[in-house]
This record gives structure tokens, sequence and C-alpha cells, in this order.
């Protein structure tokens, strides 16, 4: 999608702090983290959001809960939380599939 920021950063048409990249996901730092370590993956292909995750497609998000695991091993992170937004009321403001790995602190309960 030509105007996604994700899919510009996924191509190499924006700069990113990469940790990771393979053919189907990306994995980089946030440019305003949340916590000591924050770091989004983002699938190369464009799926608007977690609504938009189908049998045909599902494969992709195991493989991204891979990367996370291989990610926070090689991290050394013995706790880590994972997000995904999926809608505006919800704090999607990217509406690009991609899951925030936030740790280094001790993050409290959500809600």
């Amino acid at each position: 999608m030509s105007d996604c920021i994700f899919c510009k950063i996924a191509a190499g048409d924006i700069p990113s702090n990469k940790l990771y990249e393979d053919d189907r996901v990306l994995a980089f730092y946030d440019i305003e983290p949340k916590a000591p370590v924050h770091f989004l993956v983002i699938t190369k292909e464009h799926i608007k959001g977690a609504c938009e995750i189908t049998g045909e497609n599902s494969a992709l998000i195991a493989h991204i809960f891979e990367v996370i695991a291989k990610l926070t091993a090689e991290l050394k992170l013995d706790a880590f939380r994972v997000i995904t937004n999926c809608g505006a009321q919800a704090g999607q403001s990217v509406f690009h599939l991609h899951f925030h790995v936030l740790s280094g602190r001790i993050l409290g309960e959500m809600g």
C-alpha cells in the first residue's frame, strides 16, 4: 500500500533501526519507546490488522511469534509483553498489522 508508513519501512524507503528481517517480517526498534526495550514486528505483506487474519495468512502470525521468541532470547529478556491493537478505538494508529514487544522494566497491569 503506497501511503502506509510500515509498507515504506518494510520496502526500505524509510530507514529504521532494524533488529531482524527475513522475507516475511521485519523487526525494528520503536522511535517512541514506551519501555527500555520496545521493538515492533511487522508483516511485509500489507495486512490491515488482526481483524484480517485468516486461515490463508495465519501461518504468518505463528512465524511472527517464532521471531519474537528468537529475538527475546537473543536479547536475554526473561519477561516481556506482546501487544497488537486492532482499530482506532483500541489504539491502532498505523493500520498495518504489527506487534509491539516491550520489556526492561516492570510493566504493571493492563487496563
